[in-house]
C-alpha cells in the first residue's frame, strides 16, 4: 500500500511541474505579446539638419484630430546628434498619420517661442511639408502607415539663429 500512495504522489508532482512549466511559459511570453500586438509596427524617423548636439529631438504621430496639438497619443525622444537624430516610436498601429517634430535645445518639453509666436528652436513635419505663414496642413504632412516597420526622413527648420549644422 505504501508504494501506491508513492506512486500517486509522484504522478500529482509530475502534473504540477508540467501545469507550473505551461504557466512560466505563458507569463514569459505575454509581455512580448503585448509588447507588440498584430498590426502594429515601429515608425523610425530619421530627423536632418539638427543644428546642436544639445538637448533631445522630440517626435509626435499624430492622427488628424491631435495634429498640432500637445496630446498626440504616440511619441518619441532621442538625444540630439548633430546632424542627423534618428527617433523610434514603437507599436503604432496601422492608419494615417502626421509626424511633427523639435529640438528641444534647453531640454523644457515645449518649443520656445519668441515675438508672434515664431519658434525659436528647430521644427519639422513628415513630408518635409513646407512652413509658410503658420504650420502645414494635415493633409500636406500625412502619410500611410501600414502596421510594420517604416523609415521616413525630414528635416529641422529653424526661423531664429543658426539655420543647421556648421559648414566643415
Amino acid at each position: 500500500m505504501e508504494r501506491g500512495r508513492h506512486r500517486r504522489r509522484h504522478s500529482v508532482t509530475g502534473w504540477s511541474k508540467v501545469i507550473l512549466a505551461t504557466a512560466l511559459m505563458t507569463i514569459a511570453l505575454a509581455p512580448a505579446a503585448a509588447s507588440a500586438p498584430e498590426g502594429h509596427g515601429t515608425l523610425t524617423v530619421d530627423i536632418g539638419n539638427v543644428r546642436v548636439a544639445r538637448g533631445i529631438v522630440h517626435v509626435d504621430v499624430c492622427p488628424e484630430a491631435t495634429f498640432l496639438k500637445e496630446d498626440c497619443p504616440w511619441s518619441g525622444d532621442a538625444a540630439a546628434r548633430l546632424g542627423e537624430t534618428r527617433v523610434s516610436v514603437r507599436n503604432l498601429p496601422a492608419g494615417r498619420y502626421a509626424v511633427q517634430v523639435f529640438l528641444d535645445e534647453n531640454g523644457n518639453r515645449k518649443v520656445d517661442r519668441g515675438l508672434f509666436g515664431i519658434p525659436k528652436e528647430g521644427i519639422g513635419f513628415s513630408n518635409d511639408a513646407r512652413i509658410r505663414f503658420g504650420p502645414p496642413k494635415f493633409a500636406e504632412a500625412a502619410f500611410t502607415f501600414d502596421g510594420t516597420s517604416k523609415v521616413i526622413r525630414l528635416n529641422l527648420r529653424y526661423f531664429t539663429g543658426p539655420s543647421g549644422p556648421p559648414s566643415r
